[in-house]
């Protein structure tokens, strides 16, 4: 299907530009959310007529993004989750927890600006890109920890996650201690000495 586009849609083009996209594409998305029109003769002559204020209202917009990209450029947003001690979260943080985080901290960002392809499902220090604009996307630090403190240690570069030889000397020690407790017993008041 062809289409008129009435803001820049990546991959396929700018403002007034006509493209063909997939018909799903365009009745699905496109032209419901109002960013093109089917490419008629009559929806030609009216984007002539549109076009001024469409060029207005999208530098409009654009400054409203670039005062919000401003303040969020660089920021680092904590959110604390359930995880093994390898790092692998019980849950997700998907792009509502995201958006839900930048809103209760006082920006204002809808969820399908936060584009990330999946859902994060590990501890640590993530890159999160916001599209704030068509033309304008700015990428926002999210820490992925179990509390506060492991929190700080993330920021801060550390790897919090429990290596796989430390977890598998630790279960062996632990094997051995409920095997034998008395050598695990002599163990404990060997350390305590």
């Amino acid at each position: 299907m062809q289409v008129i586009l009435l803001e820049r849609v990546g991959n396929h083009g700018q403002m007034g530009d006509v493209v063909r996209v997939r018909d799903g594409f365009a009745r699905n998305f496109l032209l419901p959310q109002g960013k093109a029109l089917r490419a008629t003769k009559e929806n030609l002559a009216r984007f002539e007529g549109m076009k001024a204020q469409l060029e207005v209202r999208n530098l409009e917009r654009r400054g409203e993004a670039e005062k919000v990209a401003e303040k969020l450029d660089g920021k680092t947003f904590t959110v604390l989750r359930q995880a093994s001690d390898i790092g692998q979260l019980y849950g997700s943080v998907t792009t509502r927890d995201i958006a839900g985080l930048l809103v209760d901290a006082g920006f204002t960002v809808d969820r399908s600006q936060v584009a990330i392809n999946a859902p994060i499902k590990t501890v640590g220090s993530h890159s999160v890109p916001l599209v704030l604009h068509p033309e304008l996307t700015v990428a926002v630090a999210i820490i992925v920890a179990r509390n506060a403190d492991e929190a700080e240690r993330i920021g801060r570069g550390e790897d919090v996650t429990a290596r796989r030889e430390d977890r598998e000397v630790a279960d062996a020690a632990a094997e051995e201690f409920f095997e034998n407790p008395e050598a695990g017993q002599a163990g404990l008041d060997a350390e305590e000495a």
